[in-house]
C-alpha cells in the first residue's frame, strides 16, 4: 500500500502495520462492566479531563488566529455525566468504520464487516468479500435496505440483507455501465502518467460514502467527488480533481450541499443549483493547518464540524441567505489528530489519535462545553457511531472502534441538562 501525503502530519495517529490480508477474528463476545465513573461531575474541573486547561494544552498552539469556543463547565453545565464502558469484542486488524442502521451495528475490520444486535450487542453475522483483491473496507452507508460498502480497492459493493443472510447484488460501477462506455476515448481520464481509467471508475481506495434521498456520495484518494443514482446504481456525475491532495471524509446535508474534506487542509463546497446539470463549487474553506480527517453535520444542517491533523475540531456556521459556511471557533483538548466525529442531539462526540473520546455540548450561547473525556482504548480511536436511538431520558450510547482492533460500548448518562432534553 502506498504511503498517503496526508500520514505525514499525523504520523502520531499511525498504527502498527498489519498484513490487510490476515483475516479478522473476534475474540469470544464480552459485556462485562469494566469501568462506571462520574467523569465530569465534579464541581472542580481536573487537569486528567483537560477540560480546564485551556491554556497549557497542546492544541492551542496549532490555530492561535482562531477564537475557542469552550467554556468552563460549572456543575449544572455537566450535568453529572455517569459513563459506564463496556468492551465487547477484539479484533486482530484495526476497525476502520462503525455504522448503525436499523436492529444492527456493523464493524468493519480489513475486508469483512461483523454484525452485532445494537441492543443486545450479540454477533448476528458476518459479510466477507470473497474478492481478497478488494482490500480493507473504508466506509459503510445505507441507501433504502440496501447496504453500501466502499473499499480500497476502488469500488462499492452493494449488498441485501435477506433472512440475517447478506448477499452481494452489485459492484460499482456496474458491468452494464462500464459496457455503456469503455468504447468512446471521451470517457476515459488520465489519473496518473500512462494510465487511463473510465471516469465513472475510482482509480484508488474509496473513503467516504454519504446518502441523501436517492443518490449517494463518494469520495476517494484518487481526490475525485463522485455521484450516483439510487435506482440503478449508475455513476451519473463525476468531479476529476475536486482537490489537489486525497480526500479523506464527505458528508453531505438533507438540502443536498455536499462537503468534502482533503489532506489538502480543504474543506469544499458543493451544490447543484435548479439551473445547472452539475454539482458546482460554492465555496472552499481554508482554516485547518493539516489534512481534513473528519466532518460531521448537525441536524438542519446549519453546523459543519470538521476535525483534523492540526488537533482541533473547527465550527462552521452557515451564514444568513448563504450556502457555505464561515469559522466560529475551535474546540482544542485533543493532543493529538482528530479522525472522527459524530453529532446527536446536541452533543458533538470527537474521536482521536490520543486514545480518546471527548463529549461536547452546545449551549444556549453558542460556546461548547467538554462534557467527559472518555479513555480506555490503547490505540487510536478511528470511528464513532450512535447506537441508541439519539438521547432517550438523558442516556445515550455509543461505540467506538481503535486501531488496535478493539470494540467498545460508551453509556453516558446525563442529569440536569435542560437545552438538550427539551
Amino acid at each position: 500500500m502506498s504511503v498517503r501525503s496526508w500520514l505525514l502530519p499525523c504520523a502520531t495517529a499511525t498504527a502498527t502495520a498489519v498484513d490487510s490480508n490476515t483475516p479478522p477474528q473476534s475474540s469470544s463476545f464480552s459485556i462485562s462492566d469494566t469501568s462506571v465513573n462520574s467523569s465530569s461531575s465534579s464541581s472542580t474541573p481536573t487537569s486528567d479531563t483537560s477540560c480546564s486547561t485551556l491554556q497549557s494544552n497542546l492544541s492551542l498552539q496549532s490555530q492561535p488566529s482562531i477564537p475557542s469556543l469552550q467554556t468552563l463547565p460549572t456543575v449544572t453545565d455537566t450535568g453529572n455525566v455517569a459513563v459506564s464502558q463496556l468492551h465487547l469484542a477484539s479484533f486482530k486488524l484495526p476497525i476502520s468504520h462503525l455504522a448503525v442502521h436499523g436492529p444492527h451495528l456493523y464493524v468493519a475490520t480489513a475486508h469483512e464487516i461483523n454484525v452485532y444486535d445494537r441492543s443486545t450487542y450479540s454477533h448476528v453475522a458476518s459479510i466477507n468479500d470473497r474478492d481478497s483483491s478488494s482490500g480493507a473496507v473504508k466506509g459503510i452507508a445505507f441507501l433504502n435496505a440496501q447496504i453500501l460498502t466502499s473499499h480500497q480497492d476502488g469500488k462499492i459493493r452493494v449488498w441485501n440483507l435477506t433472512n440475517n443472510q447478506f448477499k452481494k447484488v452489485n459492484t460499482l460501477p456496474t458491468v452494464n455501465d462500464r459496457l455503456r462506455r469503455f468504447i468512446l476515448p471521451k470517457n476515459y481520464v488520465n489519473v496518473r502518467r500512462h494510465k487511463k481509467v473510465l471516469w465513472i471508475q475510482h482509480a484508488d481506495a474509496v473513503t467516504g460514502l454519504a446518502v441523501n434521498r436517492n443518490s449517494f456520495y463518494s469520495v476517494s484518494w484518487d481526490r475525485s467527488l463522485k455521484i450516483w443514482q439510487g435506482s440503478d446504481h449508475r455513476c451519473v456525475e463525476s468531479v476529476k480533481a475536486a482537490h489537489e491532495d486525497a480526500i479523506n471524509a464527505v458528508a453531505v446535508s438533507a438540502a443536498g450541499i455536499v462537503y468534502t474534506g482533503s489532506a489538502d487542509r480543504r474543506i469544499r463546497v458543493w451544490s447543484k443549483p435548479a439551473a445547472e446539470k452539475r454539482h458546482i463549487l460554492v465555496t472552499t474553506l481554508e482554516k485547518h493547518k493539516s489534512a481534513v480527517n473528519a466532518l460531521a453535520l448537525n441536524d438542519d444542517g446549519s453546523l459543519l464540524f470538521s476535525g483534523a491533523c492540526d488537533r482541533s475540531v473547527l465550527v462552521w456556521e452557515r451564514e444568513d441567505g448563504a450556502n457555505h459556511m464561515a469559522v466560529i471557533g475551535a474546540l482544542r483538548g485533543h493532543k493529538n489528530a482528530i479522525l472522527c466525529l459524530i453529532y446527536v442531539s446536541d452533543l458533538l462526540l470527537s474521536g482521536s489519535a490520543d486514545r480518546t473520546v471527548r463529549v461536547w455540548r452546545r449551549v444556549g450561547d453558542g460556546s461548547f462545553n467538554c462534557l467527559s473525556v472518555l479513555e480506555g482504548h490503547r490505540k487510536p480511536v478511528k470511528s464513532l457511531v450512535v447506537v441508541s436511538d439519539g438521547l432517550l431520558n438523558g442516556v445515550v450510547s455509543v461505540c467506538s472502534g481503535s486501531l488496535d482492533g478493539e470494540l467498545k460500548a460508551w453509556k453516558l448518562s446525563f442529569s440536569n441538562l435542560n437545552g438538550i432534553l427539551n
